[in-house]
């Protein structure tokens, strides 16, 4: 690890990394209201404008593989200041396309260049703070991140109504160059360059499976996965659950949807506050006993048939809930062991995530049923399997010990 060249100031680097993890999701969220208007002017239809989603999808899986050597050869900053500019030329790309090809042609390209935020990140709070640390610096950055999701497509829509569909694209240049002023001047470089580092895949492909082969890494990142999956049901199924089996209206859903993302910022919040008193594992486990816990009530109660509306969002958001303390300390464990390979291994992570998430919400969007019952099976199934991981590994972990 490298010492900053001068004090680290925790508010500005948490700004920074935050603004950067964003610009993945943003760019996703983004766009999504504008899908009608992109394939009404590039003459196509709307499926067809989305596989630029599945592409960029795609993308981001491939390209956070790529960012983990390249971290670990050239140092932190090189590679982030590079990928924001591959993601700014992509999105401009996007936004004078003429075609729905190069539309994801360019959001291949856009992927690849902003997931390098989502690594990096990642890798440069394991560079700069102590272990005991990273779960608190982490449940900070995801206050910031987990407002994108919540405000994007609201103002994605505006823009599109306003001013058309390659605005929205003009507006993810606006945030990257920005997002590129904050790299270059406000963030330290954290990570001495290492010309041994070699690029030859594979050596890069045997460096990753030696990150595999640590079962701290392995236990926390498959945990921390699976508990993603819940969450990948139930952003695929909200939509119909809310409107076609609770009928409420269409205004009210954004409400809905945005409050029960709000658990998980509010949990993370405390996730950070409780750190000062637990260890990071205790809480992990801990949080992963209760959404199981809970979990196999909801599926009881909608066995039942007594899921109403106000019965559903309330377990939901407690089910969310979880994940703010889940996440921000499945990634810190996974990353403690990991010392000078945290670029590689920040990389794995990201796409084992991504991967793993993609493939399950393909999986749930071809279920033909989407009923609570089928999301608090998910969801209670996922939680149960990954507190089952938690706590034999974390069993193993201390035997080996």
């Amino acid at each position: 690890m490298m010492q900053p060249a001068r004090p680290v100031n925790t508010a500005v680097v948490i700004l920074v990394l935050g603004m950067l993890t964003a610009l993945a999701p943003l760019s996703i969220d983004m766009y999504l209201p504008a899908f009608p208007d992109i394939a009404r002017d590039l003459h196509t239809h709307v499926s067809d404008v989305a596989l630029s989603l599945s592409f960029y999808f795609v993308g981001v899986s491939v390209g956070q593989l790529a960012y983990g050597p390249l971290l670990e050869r050239f140092g932190r900053k090189k590679p982030l200041i590079a990928g924001v500019i591959i993601y700014i030329l992509a999105a401009a790309a996007c936004a004078f396309a003429t075609s729905v090809s190069s539309l994801i042609a360019a959001r291949l390209f856009q992927a690849i260049g902003g997931c390098v935020g989502m690594v990096a990140s990642r890798a440069i709070i394991r560079d700069l703070f102590p272990t005991e640390e990273n779960a608190r610096v982490l449940s900070m950055l995801m206050l910031v991140t987990s407002v994108s999701p919540l405000i994007a497509p609201t103002a994605g829509g505006m823009i599109t109504g306003y001013w058309g569909w390659r605005a929205t694209f003009i507006v993810m240049i606006g945030m990257a160059v920005a997002v590129l002023a904050g790299v270059y001047w406000l963030l330290p470089e954290s990570h001495q360059p290492n010309r041994q580092v070699s690029l030859n895949p594979k050596s890069v492909l045997m460096s990753f499976l030696n990150i595999l082969k640590n079962r701290q890494f392995l236990f926390f990142t498959l945990a921390g996965s699976l508990c993603s999956v819940g969450l990948f049901g139930y952003i695929t199924s909200a939509t119909t659950i809310f409107l076609d089996q609770f009928h409420i209206a269409q205004q009210q859903l954004g409400w809905i949807v945005g409050s029960l993302s709000m658990a998980i910022v509010a949990a993370s919040q405390v996730n950070n506050l409780l750190l000062k008193k637990f260890e990071v594992d205790c809480l992990a486990v801990w949080a992963a006993g209760a959404q199981s816990v809970i979990g196999i009530v909801f599926v009881g109660v909608a066995l039942l048939g007594l899921s109403s509306l106000a019965v559903t969002i309330v377990f939901i958001f407690a089910l969310l809930a979880c994940l703010g303390f889940i996440f921000p300390n499945t990634t810190s464990l996974a990353m403690e062991p990991m010392g000078k390979n945290a670029g590689n291994a920040s990389a794995l992570m990201g796409a084992i995530q991504m991967l793993i998430g993609a493939g399950a919400s393909a999986f749930f969007s071809m279920l033909p049923d989407k009923s609570v019952t089928t999301v608090a099976c998910i969801m209670a199934g996922c939680a149960v399997l990954s507190f089952a991981i938690f706590a034999s590994g974390r069993r193993i972990l201390q035997l080996q010990d």
